[in-house]
């Protein structure tokens, strides 16, 4: 039986008495002033609606849906057990982004506390302090230089491995493989890559399944995320003890990697972080820093074989980049500087096809906003469709035009991949490096042609062809 259908066969008879203490801690009957919408059935309210959308190929519709019937600034729903208030557009978007820690906090599903154990110790208030304090060292733009040669030298082993002398290949699951092995590097230094792959299978699953309806039972995406999240967990302290060890004994230097400056750091008490918490913190960094960028990496891959004068004008961009780098020689900060038109064809690609959908927030005050009133323990959600293909913000929504970025770019808060405010995306310029090393290492081998004229894509959670984009090589 599916899933979802023997969850409300076993769960049914609880849902008259979830209803009344939804009916409650919505506040509807304290409260008249809520914004207009729905909740749809009682503690499932529109969960099942909001995931189908996304995994029928229009996660916008959800949103385009409500925001034309009751109101395009913020409406109420019910995701994921939760009363919810989605704010829509850019000045959505600002009053999220602006009132961090101020009006609304960071949250998330239980899903995610559940896969995060160690998340639930703390809030996630002070997790995302202390974490944003670790990352600024090795994320911000001048540290990240040392990092493009390597990215470099990993994507021509990526290419000579899983590319080269092939006829077609399905891009998906090699993109993730490249963004993988980058990662485990930049935050391990691990590069072997059967080490790496023996992390691939356990992280495809915990990623279909870490943004699910939480149904625990055998089978679902949710319960083989948790199986693959306590896998990954077992394998990230081993590597955590060795690593303890190499410090000790000076075969390992501080300032190597992520894993070590965690393991040396202390809080303002002096105290070092555990090792379970360690090995969670690298877990979603590894999942931020591979799943988000190889689904656009797949996205650039798909238009540019689709659109033959956009492909045209960057491969005569990163052609001009390869013809003046001596033989063996890898990219540098240089190089990637001058990848304005390719990073403008990226952008088009993230705005069109968003790696993330959005995030979530609760109000820790009772607020209005639009006029209507927020109260406090709602949670709200803001996504990018409410300005990524509103053609208020983009002319022509479904037009693919890197032109949009030249310049000072979009309007503030329309163009949003990243998030913005005090919880942007830290890993934005580490992105940025390895999509671009991506586009100068395939461009400059190959030209392809989509094996599935019509494939359709898929939001589960992240964006993604159905079929994975199998293409046919082209070598130049």
């Amino acid at each position: 039986m599916d899933p979802i259908l023997l969850f409300f066969a076993t769960f049914f008879p609880l849902l008259s008495l979830a209803f009344l203490i939804f009916y409650k801690k919505s506040n509807y009957a304290s409260n008249p002033n809520l914004p207009p919408g729905r909740m749809g059935l009682p503690y499932i309210g529109e969960s099942i609606e909001y995931l189908l959308t996304g995994r029928r190929g229009h996660p916008e519709k959800f949103l385009k849906d409500r925001m034309a019937k009751y109101s395009s600034q913020v409406f109420k729903t019910s995701i994921f057990g939760e009363p919810m208030a989605v704010v829509c557009g850019a000045v959505g978007n600002k009053f999220l982004f602006s009132n961090e820690n101020k009006l609304v906090t960071s949250w998330w599903p239980d899903s995610v506390n559940k896969i995060f154990p160690s998340s639930t110790q703390t809030s996630s208030k002070e997790e995302s302090i202390k974490m944003r304090k670790m990352l600024p060292n090795f994320l911000k733009p001048e540290a990240l230089q040392r990092y493009i040669g390597m990215m470099d030298m990993i994507a021509q082993r990526h290419f000579e491995a899983s590319w080269e002398g092939k006829q077609e290949i399905t891009v998906f699951p090699l993109a993730k493989r490249y963004t993988f092995w980058v990662a485990c590097k930049v935050f391990l230094s691990i590069e072997d890559p059967v080490h790496v792959s023996k992390f691939a299978d356990p992280f495809n699953a915990l990623a279909a399944g870490i943004i699910a309806v939480p149904i625990d039972l055998p089978g679902t995406p949710f319960r083989r995320a948790i199986n693959a999240a306590e896998t990954i967990r077992k394998e990230l302290m081993a590597i955590i003890k060795q690593r303890k060890m190499d410090l000790a004994e000076n075969k390992a230097t501080p300032n190597q990697d992520i894993l070590s400056h965690m393991l040396l750091a202390t809080d303002e008490k002096g105290q070092f972080l555990n090792e379970l918490n360690i090995a969670d913190r690298i877990l979603g960094l590894l999942i931020g820093g591979h799943d988000t960028a190889s689904a656009t990496i797949t996205f650039i891959v798909k238009y540019l074989a689709e659109l033959p004068n956009i492909y045209s004008e960057v491969y005569k961009e990163q052609m001009e980049i390869s013809r003046s780098k001596k033989e063996g020689e890898t990219l540098n900060w240089e190089d990637i500087q001058k990848m304005k038109y390719s990073w403008n064809v990226a952008c088009e690609v993230m705005r069109l096809a968003p790696p993330l959908q959005g995030a979530f927030r609760e109000a820790i005050t009772d607020f209005t906003f639009a006029g209507f009133s927020i109260p406090k323990g709602w949670k709200l959600h803001w996504n990018v469709n409410s300005t990524h293909k509103n053609p208020e913000c983009f002319p022509e929504p479904e037009k693919f035009e890197p032109a949009r970025f030249e310049g000072s770019g979009p309007a503030p808060y329309t163009f949003v991949p990243f998030g913005g405010g005090p919880r942007m995306c830290p890993g934005k310029e580490y992105a940025r490096l390895e999509i671009l090393v991506f586009m100068h290492n395939v461009i400059k081998r190959f030209n392809w042609e989509k094996l599935i004229p019509d494939e359709m894509i898929i939001v589960d959670p992240l964006p993604m062809p159905a079929k994975g984009l199998p293409v046919r090589l082209l070598p130049h």
